[in-house]
């Protein structure tokens, strides 16, 4: 089973996620600020990472830079609000492979994880 790493400081973001992915079966771990998000990429090795771009602590975009240090063909997907796109230009520059607008779309969120999970 796949596993899913989303990353999200609201919680209610996480859950939705969470109930999305694992209805299109994944496995689903949570983090809700970069740094947390670093640490269990490193113990967890997920397949995918929902990534929030604006969060506390450590934002998305310096999460998602020590994420590829550690495994440059990691898979992440950037979430972001409405009117971030310079934050999305830089997180793709970065290293992201893809990004969804929040509020989520289910089908959006499902078709940009399989796609970069090559399914």
């Amino acid at each position: 089973m796949p596993l899913a790493l989303v990353v999200d400081d609201a919680a209610f973001i996480r859950l939705r996620a969470r109930k999305l992915l694992e209805e299109n079966g994944y496995e689903v771990e949570e983090a809700e600020n970069g740094e947390e998000a670093v640490r269990k990429y490193n113990e967890i090795s997920p397949d995918i990472v929902l990534l929030d771009i604006t969060m506390p602590v450590m934002d998305g975009i310096t999460a998602l830079k020590k994420i590829k240090s550690i495994n440059p063909r990691a898979k992440v997907v950037m979430c972001t609000a409405v009117g971030q796109q310079s934050l999305v230009i830089e997180a793709i520059k970065a290293g992201a492979n893809d990004y969804i607008l929040k509020p989520l779309d289910p089908e959006k969120v499902i078709a940009s994880v399989k796609k970069l999970a090559g399914k």
